[in-house]
């Protein structure tokens, strides 16, 4: 904030804001004729779009006062990637340089505050930027900057025999006159009193444990090990440091990955930075166990990456998604360690990037290389161990951690002194790393710079010129440690072409990332020819610091980039149209010495210069990509910098319908699917806001994934500490496997593509176990019984998975009815699992119990029995026959239904499926309930299963046993929960705004319920879309984090006591006996049976066509009395397009091509045609529902001052309690034609279907016919 005044009229206070895209015509209204002549003619949106720092001042009115966009190189004719070559030819030898200037391209401010608009801008553009230290102005001839920008800056003198004359005069204006560097030095005590008030400001904590005079005490303290020093600014102290070389290496060594920065020593001949060779193997003692003897202290604040670890503890792969030691089927495994994986976003300090470590490189790529031979995706995704314990004899265990971790030892000379405590007047904050020169002058003979900041503290403005090292697993330290290199300190870094002579220095920058070898190669096939063999153009820049190489990134053109348009959100952060298609490159490695770090985005920003690009691209390909698309790429250093960007929901196409008036090959080719990442000319000066808190996830649902990814994808914070604790890991790592992704129903919240498009695994941390135990007050989770993950937020969302069924030990001889039952069917079965039973929950059990079936049943010729009535149980039965599994082989036993209405809630589908399987040979038998195993013996493996039924019971053969009986919380679980005194009410209870009552610890998904308070027993977040749960949670959360929302430090008071409202579909979906393809979308709400619902007075109308298995297929809509689509049903022998009639939920019948009417005149026989033509396609496009939405704002906003919306003359016209008539209807569509209305919603959906014609080009554009 700061106040202008203007000459005449009363002063404004003005906030300064980095410059949006909406804000172009705001600022036309502000251009003068002197603009004009200064600047000349220009597009604004293109300057904003182009600008490297584009500064716009609002009052708190948010209306627009000044507005100025700097470029790093001046608006002239000269080449922007030799400009300082022109600039030292045309005004001899200066200090600037690409790194320290910056030029005006644009400014314009109201008249009566442009004095004041241009020095704040200015102001703002030296703090926004510490290392810049110039901005020039370049001034056409014949003209001269307004009086605004002439008092601020100078004109320079050109170079006597320059021949730059006719390029204009340049103007430059100084750091040292607006934000001077600050003035440091020792500490004298008199400072005391200066510094106290900002001490004070900050927090008293100091002051309340030291007393008032601890800073006096500390300065006269002072010696040749510590030092203070402090900021001056006009005789006046405004900042304090103190540092020290009392560090102790040893510990940050064992609790962070320093291999990089040789464990802050020096180096000496007997340290030990790599692993002997032949380890002897050590089964881990007590004290080696993670977390097992921690003092208090120490346990309650391990860091949030103690699931973090290098490649030898964690030897499994991303597409290996075993559990911890064997299957976690065959019992908790709470003995086990849990596995870990990294995020790839750290691996510039776990060895993917320039780092003496190598083990925990390029995942991905490895992951690639191992798959060359893969037999089956089965057999590659599962450990035999997982199925040996189905088996008679299981392995003898042994612990999984069979050598201790690998953790190198250093001996050297300390090489660090560390910062302990920092404070400074926040209005000179973005000047702190003025103090580093001073501390390194102290301190001579050490190289590092150390800081180490508690998780809940937000990154101040002195931490981005550190890198933060990544934890090791486990740390013992609650704090995250930041590291600075006295080199960091040098000014000569500089960007330039590769060149042949570069070589030796690449190699050697690179030799320890895998896949150096294609680096290498790359960079031999630019300095050879500049582009590939096929054409396809190259470039390669290196940084330089000191005559040496510390930096390289390739790039090529971006040949793909109509593919990337339509299949990712890339608009959301450019304009589109203002970038030539050669603006687009595609990074392929980008290897920069970490001790540069900071200098990441100014290393993009050369390349954007030097480069003549504006946007650039990386893809992260999932583990299962195959070796040859992965080893085109290195994992970059510069991976934090850029932004994930979200993939778009794809239209599926009648292509034999549309010929050529189908989008072009270039938006339809199939291609790997990968997350995409990015950046651009606008993002490289804008800092993201680093959020350090440890956030834990505990369980894969797809509300834990929403959740995940919902925080992740925010483009302007960067989440340190996202963690997720579940049992195999992140999903959607597993190679593709149509038959594995069958045995399940779908909820269409996510599947195989769209985790490959997510990329999770990037930006998230990954605990593979069971969380066994919660300590509150210590805030840290238990994994498998041994490991603590500590958090400072929890988010419990597990959900319910299916059991294993315990026997009611009914004596079945002696005729034992359902109402007569010794136990209850719902009890816990606590012996071991039997090995041929298996609980399908997700696909690494499908993948598991597929992986048996085919080596230990298919052979056999026994029975497998598949106990229940969900959706599940139907798609598993068609699994079994898919397979090959005789349906006579297959027997159905179904338990009574404990809901009103079936799983499918239609009798015709009922009927269906039911029939299908009679007509496949497999035996239903429904009302059955499970009463003994192998007639009531001990079992290991089971033979028969006998059950009850209100009649006569059953005996069966059995040779596989598939439990989908009903769906319960996770026994250890609940133990946890309920250990933590967390309040569980049959499911873990939850407010609206998802707090427990520990205010740090959530609960979403089907393992929650609302608190009594709400009297909304019935409902849960079972009865919503799960994908709109997660988000929901992540708004909340965000309330904690993002400084662009209202900030929420404790959960609000709630006045009124409502449960929050969830709009989004519930849908299931399948693969049913009879080969039937089954979706079901349907407003969100409670289970109630469909005769019920045609019952209500507010029902609507449903409209069926054909039947199941007929011709056509059965396909029902049901229309709500609003005349909207509430509920689709389809079932049929054929696949459809299952995302595209998914959109058609929430519709009016109009859109839909006045839908009812023509079914009534009896034009659509068929709903699979009618919803296959080409006239709907525009419905299915995921940009649709945001074109309702601009139509329902023009509607519903006044077009002029004192005039009436369209929406206010509605309700002048109708009554909401009595239906409109013929004359009324006539009324309000004149209103609509005559206010121009009408002609405006025209206008948007031309532009809507102009815009997004690369998708839609089956529509006529106007002056086609």
């Amino acid at each position: 904030m700061a106040t202008i005044a203007p000459k005449d009229g009363p002063p404004e206070v003005v906030n300064a804001r980095r410059t949006e895209s909406l804000d172009a015509p705001h600022i036309l209204n502000l251009v003068q004729d002197s603009t004009k002549t200064l600047f000349g003619r220009v597009n604004v949106v293109d300057v904003i779009e182009k600008a490297v720092l584009a500064v716009t001042l609002c009052n708190d009115r948010e209306e627009i006062l000044g507005h100025a966009a700097f470029f790093d190189y001046p608006n002239t004719d000269v080449d922007s990637a030799t400009w300082e070559t022109w600039f030292q030819e045309t005004y001899g030898d200066q200090p600037s340089n690409a790194l320290n200037s910056l030029f005006m391209h644009y400014f314009v401010a109201k008249p009566e505050y442009a004095h004041g608009c241009a020095r704040e801008i200015i102001r703002t553009a030296f703090n926004a930027v510490p290392d810049l230290h110039f901005l020039f102005l370049l001034v056409p001839m014949g003209a001269y900057p307004d009086s605004s920008l002439d008092e601020i800056f100078k004109q320079m003198d050109k170079k006597e025999g320059s021949s730059g004359a006719s390029k204009g005069a340049v103007f430059v204006c100084h750091r040292h006159n607006h934000v001077p560097v600050l003035h440091v030095r020792k500490a004298r005590v008199e400072d005391h009193d200066d510094l106290t008030p900002i001490f004070n400001r900050q927090s008293d904590m100091l002051k309340m444990t030291y007393g008032d005079y601890f800073l006096a005490e500390l300065i006269e303290a002072q010696d040749d090990h510590m030092h203070c020093l402090v900021a001056e600014v006009d005789g006046s102290a405004i900042g304090f440091m103190s540092i020290s070389n009392d560090v102790n290496a040893d510990l940050l060594n064992k609790c962070f990955e320093l291999g990089a920065l040789h464990g802050l020593r020096k180096p000496h001949p007997s340290d030990q930075v790599s692993p002997p060779e032949t380890p002897p193997p050590e089964a881990p003692t007590e004290e080696e166990r993670p977390g097992s003897k921690m003092s208090e202290k120490s346990s309650s604040s391990i860091n949030s990456k103690a699931e973090q670890t290098d490649g030898q503890m964690d030897e499994r792969k991303p597409g290996s998604q075993a559990s911890s030691g064997q299957n976690s089927r065959a019992g908790s495994m709470s003995g086990d360690p849990p596995k870990v994986q990294s995020k790839l976003s750290d691996a510039q300090l776990t060895g993917a990037s320039l780092l003496s470590d190598g083990e925990q490189m390029e995942e991905v790529a490895r992951d690639a290389e191992d798959r060359e031979s893969q037999i089956s995706s089965r057999k590659s995704s599962i450990k035999e161990e997982a199925v040996q314990s189905r088996l008679g004899s299981p392995p003898p265990f042994t612990p999984m951690r069979t050598q201790k971790r690998f953790v190198p030892t250093y001996n050297g000379p300390l090489n660090a002194f560390s910062i302990q405590l920092f404070c400074i007047d926040e209005r000179y904050e973005m000047r702190s790393g003025d103090f580093l020169a001073t501390c390194f002058s102290l301190f001579p003979d050490l190289n590092f710079c150390v800081i180490t900041v508690p998780h809940l503290v937000p990154e101040f403005p002195l931490l981005q010129r550190f890198m933060r090292v990544t934890p090791r697993c486990p740390s013992t330290l609650p704090q995250e440690l930041y590291v600075f290199y006295k080199a960091g300190l040098l000014k000569d870094f500089k960007v330039r072409p590769a060149c042949t002579k570069d070589t030796a220095g690449v190699e050697n920058l690179v030799r320890s990332i895998h896949l150096n070898e294609n680096i290498l190669k790359d960079l031999q096939q630019f300095n050879k020819a500049r582009r590939d063999e096929d054409g396809t153009e190259i470039q390669a820049f290196v940084a330089e610091c000191q005559g040496q190489i510390v930096g390289l990134s390739v790039i090529r053109r971006e040949e793909n980039i109509e593919y990337i348009r339509s299949h990712y959100n890339i608009e959301d952060f450019i304009y589109y149209n203002h970038h030539k298609r050669e603006d687009h490159g595609h990074l392929h490695h980008f290897a920069l010495n970490p001790i540069f770090s900071h200098l990441s985005k100014y290393f993009i920003k050369e390349i954007f210069r030097q480069g003549h690009n504006s946007c650039l691209y990386y893809p992260l390909y999932p583990s299962y990509t195959p070796k040859e698309t992965v080893d085109k790429h290195s994992l970059v250093s510069a991976l934090n910098d850029m932004v994930p960007v979200r993939a778009r929901r794809q239209i599926t196409y009648p292509l034999e319908k549309l010929g050529i008036n189908a989008p072009s090959e270039r938006v339809l080719k199939e291609k790997e699917c990968y997350a995409l990442n990015h950046i651009n000319r606008k993002l490289v000066m804008e800092p993201k806001v680093t959020i350090n808190a440890r956030i834990v996830v505990v369980g894969a649902s797809d509300v834990g994934i929403s959740l995940l990814e919902a925080l992740a994808y925010c483009p302007h914070l960067r989440f340190n500490n996202l963690t997720l604790i579940s049992p195999h890991g992140m999903p959607g790592e597993m190679p593709p496997d149509e038959l594995r992704d069958q045995m399940l129903g779908r909820s269409f919240c996510y599947d195989q593509e769209s985790y490959a498009k997510t990329s999770l695994r990037t930006w998230v941390n990954v605990v593979v176990g069971k969380m066994t135990a919660c300590d509150r007050k210590k805030k840290v989770v238990v994994v498998n019984g041994n490991t603590l993950v500590p958090y400072d937020h929890l988010v419990m969302c597990m959900g319910q998975q299916y059991q294993v069924p315990a026997p009611t030990e009914a004596d079945i001889d002696m005729g034992t009815t359902n109402s007569e039952l010794p136990n209850s069917p719902d009890r816990r079965y606590l012996k071991p699992q039997p090995k041929n039973l298996f609980t399908v929950n997700d696909e690494y059990d499908a993948a598991v119990a597929l992986y048996w079936l085919e080596n230990y049943f298919l052979k056999s010729n026994k029975k497998a029995i598949v106990y229940g009535c969900t959706l599940d149980a139907y798609c598993c039965v068609q699994t079994l026959i898919a397979m090959g599994i005789p349906g006579e082989n297959i027997q159905l036993v179904e338990p009574p239904s404990i809901y009103q209405s079936t799983c499918f809630n239609d009798p015709k589908i009922d009927d269906a499926v039911k029939q299908a399987m009679v007509s496949s040979g497999v035996q239903v038998h429904s009302g059955y309930i499970l009463a003994q195993w192998n007639d009531g013996d001990d079992v290991s493996e089971i033979t028969s299963a006998s059950f009850t039924s209100s009649k006569t019971p059953l005996t069966l053969e059995c040779g596989v046993f598939f439990a989908y009986y009903k769906r319960a919380v996770d026994t250890d679980a609940f133990k946890a929960i309920n250990d933590a005194c967390l309040v569980y009410d049959g499911k873990l209870v939850i407010d609206a705004a998802f707090h427990t009552n520990d205010v740090s610890v959530r609960g979403a998904g089907t393992i929650t319920k609302y608190q009594r308070k709400y009297h909304a027993e019935q409902w849960s977040h079972a009865n919503f879309n799960s994908k709109e749960v997660g988000v929901h949670l992540a708004t909340e959360m965000l309330r904690l984090f993002d400084p662009t929302l209202d900030q929420q430090t404790a959960p609000p008071e709630e006045s009124l006591n409502l449960i929050p409202i969830y709009r989004n579909p519930k849908i299931q979906g399948g693969i049913l006996p009879g080969c039937y393809y089954y979706l079901h979308v349907a407003k969100p709400g409670l289970d109630v049976p469909l005769a019920t619902q045609k019952e209500q007075p507010d029902y609507g109308k449903e409209y069926l066509t054909g039947s199941p298995g007929g011709k056509p297929d059965y396909f029902r809509i049901h229309i709500n009395q609003y005349n909207n689509v509430e509920t689709l049903t389809c079932l049929t022998k054929q696949a459809f397009p299952c995302e595209n009639f998914i959109c058609l939920y929430g519709l009016h019948e109009r859109f839909l091509n006045n839908m009812v009417s023509r079914f009534n005149e009896k034009l659509i026989p068929d709903f699979y045609e009618f919803f296959r033509e080409t006239w709907c396609l525009a419905l299915y496009h995921d940009r649709f529902s945001d074109f309702r939405d601009e139509v329902r704002e023009l509607l519903v906003t006044s077009p002029g001052v004192g005039m009436d919306s369209i929406e206010d003359k509605v309700r002048e016209v109708v009554d909401e309690d009595v239906p409109m008539n013929d004359a009324q209807k006539k009324q309000l569509l004149e209103i609509y034609a005559s206010s121009g209305s009408k002609r405006a919603v025209e206008t948007r959906l031309l532009s809507f279907l102009s815009y997004n014609y690369y998708h839609l080009p089956m529509y006529a554009k106007p002056g086609m016919v």
